[in-house]
């Protein structure tokens, strides 16, 4: 990243950018990943286009290469498993995965309702995948607080 898509945003907000680089670098396979807020708005994307910063090093392609896509995506998948979760009563959701012929997209809750999503390559290793999300839980969900998520909501509307 470079220091163009950051400038101006507080420490924690840079610091689930970074995050959320590394998450991508390190995940063999990942395409893209979003991250969205409770009511559907995406916060963080991997995809250059909304994250200037992130073009050096994220140039792995999305749903139809568009985070925005994605963060519809996890934000259906997430309400319908939590949904489906309530009618069964099954408790919190941690993780949905989604697999399909030519990719898989992961889901998992980070805090108060906002989501990480995933989209990979159909050969990679969901157990790797599972694992590196579970980092990023848990590494941003107590940083996500409500101010660091208006900010980051800022931030991407001002990209677009």
């Amino acid at each position: 990243m470079t220091a163009t898509g950051t400038f101006g945003l507080s420490s924690e907000a840079r610091n689930l950018h970074w995050l959320l680089s590394n998450l991508v670098e390190e995940v063999p396979g990942a395409r893209s990943v979003a991250v969205v807020s409770s009511d559907g708005l995406l916060l963080l994307s991997s995809d250059p286009e909304q994250n200037a910063e992130a073009a050096t090093t994220v140039t792995r392609e999305g749903p139809r290469g568009s985070s925005a896509d994605l963060a519809t995506i996890v934000s259906g998948i997430g309400s319908l498993t939590i949904g489906a979760a309530k009618l069964m009563d099954g408790g919190g959701v941690k993780q949905t995965m989604v697999a399909m012929e030519e990719g898989s997209v992961f889901v998992m809750v980070i805090s108060d309702g906002s989501l990480l999503g995933v989209h990979a390559t159909p050969d990679c290793d969901m157990s790797e995948v599972a694992y590196h999300m579970a980092l990023f839980v848990g590494r941003a969900g107590h940083v996500l607080t409500p101010e660091v998520r208006d900010e980051l909501r800022k931030s991407m509307e001002s990209a677009e």
